[in-house]
């Protein structure tokens, strides 16, 4: 999709219409990225910026309501500490662009996702000791995002968080039987583990769905500062513990000598280990964590899960085969943690 897919007059009229900031001024839009899921511009009217995220064309129509569920989470996380893009306008009407989209604000930053050769903007590339506020401040940002009063946003009916974990195994178990093309060994080990297990404590509470570093944006220069948490496609109202297990899952207590399958897509060395970071999370949140071992072993799990639907319908794509050897390591890992683990 190129940006000469957007309908710029009817776009123009529709900001007008809702007098929006540049009104008046020429449309100017740049095409920033999008695949199957989103599409994202960023619009220019005179000095006023922000940035159209919709679903593209082809898109399953269920991905209309999932860019709505996205509206009302960061229109929720204006006024909180939480870094987000600010909510600036809605368009639940698909005859103006063919689907439904809104307006973020525009973040002046950098995402991890954009790293060349795993190489992190200076500082942080030849300072390694600058490299651990950017670890700090990506567990504190779903630290304060678990904070949120997500009943008092209105936000009580995003998510089902009664049952939340009852749930979890069924669904996903079920979700692999519909995708299965193989058997992976430790699945069973992990699952029954599961079954047989909750949390110490259970506080429903916000949650991203996929947090990472590939789903942050950092302001430029140090000290690394949380600009954004971005791409809220799986937010819901869940356990915002998950977010951390998902997070962690694969980041070494070793920072200085990382295997080659722990945070394979960025440069770990310099950061605090798992254990620091961890601890970080709890102490900003005011959520224990004595428990951490059942949300790392139900992250590998559910995550070797997700990724195996990708490398299923893989075909000759590359990238998707690529997840192949990822799928059974994590798995793998996630068995042989149940197998270890104290956790009763």
């Amino acid at each position: 999709m190129s940006e000469d897919a957007i309908d710029v007059a009817r776009l123009t009229d529709w900001m007008d219409a809702a007098e929006l900031p540049g009104k008046g001024e020429p449309l100017q839009t740049r095409f920033l990225s999008g695949g199957t899921q989103n599409v994202i511009y960023e619009l220019r009217r005179g000095e006023h910026s922000c940035v159209l995220r919709m679903p593209p064309p082809g898109a399953p129509p269920d991905r209309d309501k999932g860019i709505l569920r996205e509206w009302r989470i960061i229109e929720a996380l204006d006024g909180t500490e939480v870094p987000h893009t600010e909510a600036v306008a809605v368009c639940e009407n698909a005859g103006v662009l063919g689907r439904p989209f809104y307006l973020m604000g525009y973040v002046d930053g950098w995402s991890p996702m954009d790293l060349q050769g795993r190489k992190w903007p200076e500082p942080f590339d030849s300072d390694l000791s600058a490299r651990g506020e950017l670890a700090y401040q990506l567990a504190g940002g779903i630290a304060l995002l678990s904070k949120v009063d997500w009943k008092a946003k209105g936000l009580h009916d995003l998510g089902r968080p009664d049952g939340f974990h009852e749930r979890q195994v069924d669904r996903w178990t079920a979700f692999f039987e519909r995708i299965k093309g193989r058997e992976i060994e430790g699945l069973d080990v992990a699952t029954d583990w599961l079954r047989a297990r909750r949390p110490l404590d259970y506080i429903p509470g916000l949650m991203h769905g996929d947090y990472q570093f590939a789903n942050v944006m950092y302001r430029h220069g140090a000290p690394a500062r949380l600009a954004a948490i971005v791409d809220w496609e799986m937010g819901t109202v869940g356990d915002p513990k998950l977010d951390l297990g998902w997070m962690v899952q694969s980041w070494p207590e070793n920072t200085d000598a990382p295997t080659e399958s722990e945070m394979g897509y960025v440069d770990m060395r310099g950061m605090p280990s798992r254990t620091q970071v961890v601890e970080h999370y709890a102490k900003l949140s005011g959520r224990q964590v004595d428990d951490l071992d059942y949300y790392l072993v139900l992250a590998k799990w559910k995550l070797a899960i997700v990724l195996e639907q990708g490398f299923q319908r893989a075909g000759d794509n590359e990238k998707l085969l690529a997840y192949g050897p990822v799928i059974v390591e994590l798995m793998r890992s996630a068995a042989e943690l149940a197998e270890s683990s104290d956790y009763r």
